[in-house]
């Protein structure tokens, strides 16, 4: 049997007097209370010291049931959720112990051993619950600890296979080593030509250079323009492309001398036995942009229009073509086939066998319906002016005076439901026989002294239209109504004026004519 040491045996001797300390404070608690008492106890003295945040907690948080010896002392057993509290939900996945990390006197400040850590970086290095990937990091798939380590988190392996986004979001010159100085002129992106694998080993493309490609194909940093080229003031771009050196398009615009210099037969084509007899030089009607085009330049042509215009050598009279005697010519022009200057004189025929809306302008639609040829009202020389003759004319004179083919019925014309030949005559418009049967409205509508004689300012004063008293047949012989005549006494009108007044022989009296005269009967 293996006797205990005497380190052991003090150990035991030191926790069972804490356990009896204890039991006595327990005990006693009520007493000392109200006495104002107090037992201290060191805990110093036994294997637990109470330090930091324990020290303020009360003996029976942790001395459950006034147990002593069985008090655990590791942190897991009493921060577990149910005595203390235990490990929050947002707590690192580790299989480290709290003292591992936690000290007593303030839990927040702890220091972190990585050693014991589950899971990926990530998980905790989220931006909550540990620091997160910053703003600036380099776009990559890959997680922290692929370049990362524990010990060191700035100095890192780095592996380019994982990074999302351009070179150049990191190779700007602060990040990461960017363009250098004597780089070439180049808009292209870093990966179009180079490699993560090898940085110097570059594939070109000439896609992105942004400056001439003499700067480079100088014959010296690339290949430059051979003895035998053209003599040409041409950049190399203007004929030549990155895609192949040898399959150049032409550009004309840096050549100088004539065309016939290189366009002899030999250098280059000539001209063709077919072409049109002329003096001119191939510049006159030829550009270099397009040879088959040309424009045309009669000035140096001998002949008349029609020793080429016939069809064959150039384009000839099509069949369409108004019937003349005349030369091209006499109507065309060299500057502008289409604009022709027209001799009517040498035209046979009428003119509607040309005029028909086909070869030439025809009679419009909204032309006068009439019966008469082009020529009875039209003269050559001008189309516009025309001299009339309705004698041809068809249908009635509104068809025409509509006010839109001829002039049409005035505003302030007399309102009537007669057609113009009614009144008028095609010979004089002016003067018009008038006819009151197809006027409508009523009198005053016209007779009020504008469109037609209006009531006199010797008229009697009534209320009467005037065809109460007027007809159209007669205007004087009227019909009176005295009904309708306004205040003022017979003797208003009745005054040998207007109308008949008191005759000589009638008796000389003060009294007015209605004292004894009655409208009904002048006698009674």
């Amino acid at each position: 049997m293996q006797l205990p040491t005497a380190r052991s045996l003090l150990a035991q001797v030191s926790v069972a007097l804490v356990c009896l300390a204890i039991a006595l404070c327990l005990a006693l608690s009520a007493a000392q209370a109200q006495e104002g008492a107090s037992i201290t106890f060191d805990h110093f003295a036994t294997s637990f010291p109470l330090t930091g945040q324990h020290a303020s907690v009360p003996c029976q948080s942790c001395h459950v049931g006034g147990l002593f010896d069985t008090t655990p002392t590791e942190c897991s057993a009493c921060h577990n959720g149910s005595l203390a509290p235990g490990k929050s939900r947002g707590h690192l996945a580790t299989t480290n112990a709290c003292e591992t990390c936690h000290v007593t006197s303030l839990f927040s400040n702890a220091h972190m051993d990585h050693d014991q850590t589950v899971g990926t970086c990530a998980s905790c290095h989220n931006g909550q619950v540990a620091i997160g990937k910053p703003a600036g990091h380099i776009k990559t798939s890959s997680d922290c600890a692929e370049c990362h380590n524990t010990l060191s988190y700035v100095s890192g392996t780095f592996d380019h296979s994982a990074v999302t986004g351009t070179c150049v979001t990191c190779h700007d010159g602060k990040s990461a080593t960017g363009k250098s100085a004597k780089h070439i002129p180049v808009g292209n992106v870093c990966e179009d030509c180079h490699t993560t694998a090898t940085w110097a080993n570059a594939r070109f493309d000439h896609g992105g250079v942004s400056s001439a490609c003499a700067m480079c194909h100088d014959g010296k940093t690339a290949t430059g323009k051979s003895a035998k080229h053209i003599p040409v003031g041409n950049v190399c771009e203007d004929c030549h492309t990155t895609t192949t050196w040898a399959n150049a398009r032409f550009d004309h615009g840096g050549v100088s001398s004539a065309c016939a210099v290189c366009h002899d037969g030999k250098t280059a084509t000539g001209k063709s036995a077919k072409h049109i007899p002329a003096s001119n030089v191939c510049e006159d009607c030829h550009t270099t942009t397009a040879w088959a085009n040309a424009r045309f330049d009669h000035s140096a042509v001998t002949g008349t229009c029609v020793s080429c215009h016939n069809g064959k050598t150039a384009t000839g009279k099509p069949t369409t073509h108004i019937p003349t005697s005349n030369v091209c010519e006499d109507c065309h022009v060299t500057q502008s086939w289409q604009n022709v200057r027209f001799d009517h004189a040498a035209v046979t025929g009428t003119c509607v066998s040309c005029h028909d809306g086909k070869k030439a302008t025809g009679k419009p639609s909204t032309h006068i319906p009439t019966s008469n040829v082009c020529e009875d009202c039209h003269v050559t020389q001008s189309w516009q002016n025309v001299r009339f003759d309705h004698s041809a004319v068809t249908g009635t004179c509104a068809t025409c005076h509509d006010g839109r083919k001829a002039t049409g019925k005035p505003a302030n014309h007399i309102q009537t439901t007669a057609g113009c030949d009614a009144c008028h005559r095609t010979t004089a418009w002016l003067p018009a026989s008038f006819d009151h049967a197809n006027v409508t409205g009523s009198c005053v509508s016209c007779h009020n002294g504008g469109s037609a004689t209006g009531k006199p300012a010797t008229h009697p004063q009534t209320t009467n239209a005037c065809e109460a008293c007027h007809r159209t047949t007669g205007w004087g012989s009227t019909r009176v109504d005295h009904s309708e005549v306004q205040a003022g006494g017979c003797v208003s009108c009745h005054d040998g004026g207007i109308a008949e007044g008191k005759p000589r022989d009638h008796p000389r009296t003060s009294n007015v004519c209605d004292d004894c005269h009655s409208t009904r009967s002048w006698d009674r």
